[in-house]
């Protein structure tokens, strides 16, 4: 009798939380669809601007930029983790920080100054384990970041390598591809010298523009905005991500629950008719000794 006491407690508390990883399913799947719209949209923007400056610069001759121009020597690198602040979304965390790990390894092996800023209470709880310090850490942005946040900290960003206290920006996250793919990354914000133009036709690189105001002048609204909304973009990718590795987590632990409750089922099954079957034999038993 006390195994299959045992067996339906157990079942009950899977059942209790196979409700829970469910509605967290649900939950997860309704912030993927906003957070995805969000980085779609964001997707588009994010391209043709980055054309758009690649255009101007390859056409404003004898123009620069601080943001375009790649140092000779680079002594001081950020780096910028992005995780989440709660778990239970699989190996995404996990993926961030071994590639983290390793671009600040290969930096202290460089003897380069680093300056190490994190986002998200995963990243500084396994930092602050290790005995890394960081400069500066954000809990702030969630699977809705704005535009705004991130506008203050690119601004602080662009003044910082402007001035020469650092000599490279790199941004380290969970890069959206589609909803079926996505993959840790390193990428490098600043300098801008590296802009996209895979995707400009051909025959855009003849055309002559007309600059009017000065080149110079257009050039200073347009490079610190492509970075600003570069920076976003990575951001709006990692809560999508988040919430694509949330999604898949609990849906396999949902059905890993089910799994357990059949065989759960089957085990109470057993035990009882043993149990039913051992009480017939002893009641027979008692008969046959009253004969």
């Amino acid at each position: 009798m006390a195994k299959t006491r045992a067996i339906v407690k157990r079942r009950k508390a899977i059942r209790n939380i196979r409700k829970i990883t469910r509605t967290m399913e649900l939950i997860a799947t309704a912030r993927f669809k906003k957070a995805f719209d969000r980085a779609v949209e964001a997707e588009a923007y994010t391209r043709k601007i980055a054309e758009l400056a690649a255009d101007l610069s390859a056409n404003a001759a004898n123009i620069t930029h601080p943001l375009l121009e790649k140092r000779e020597q680079v002594k001081n690198v950020l780096v910028l983790v992005i995780c989440s602040n709660r778990g239970l979304c699989g190996g995404y965390n996990g993926s961030i920080l071994r590639e983290a790990t390793t671009r600040i390894r290969q930096i202290q092996a460089e003897n380069l100054g680093l300056h190490l800023e994190l986002s998200g209470k995963r990243a500084i709880a396994y930092y602050r384990y290790q005995g890394v310090a960081a400069e500066k850490t954000y809990t702030h942005f969630e699977d809705k970041p704005r535009f705004d946040e991130v506008d203050a900290l690119a601004s602080r960003y662009i003044a910082d390598y402007i001035a020469g206290r650092v000599d490279r920006v790199e941004v380290v996250y969970m890069k959206f591809l589609n909803a079926a793919r996505q993959m840790p990354v390193v990428d490098t914000l600043l300098p801008l010298s590296e802009l996209d133009t895979a995707s400009k036709p051909a025959a855009a690189a003849s055309v002559e523009y007309e600059f009017i105001p000065s080149a110079g002048e257009i050039l200073e609204e347009i490079l610190p905005v492509s970075f600003k909304i570069r920076l976003f973009k990575c951001f709006l990718d990692a809560a999508v991500s988040e919430q694509i590795a949330r999604r898949v987590a609990m849906k396999a632990a949902t059905e890993n629950a089910g799994d357990m409750i059949k065989s759960l089922t089957r085990q109470y099954n057993r035990a009882r008719q043993a149990q039913i079957t051992k009480e017939i034999s002893e009641i027979i038993g008692g008969v046959e000794a009253l004969k």
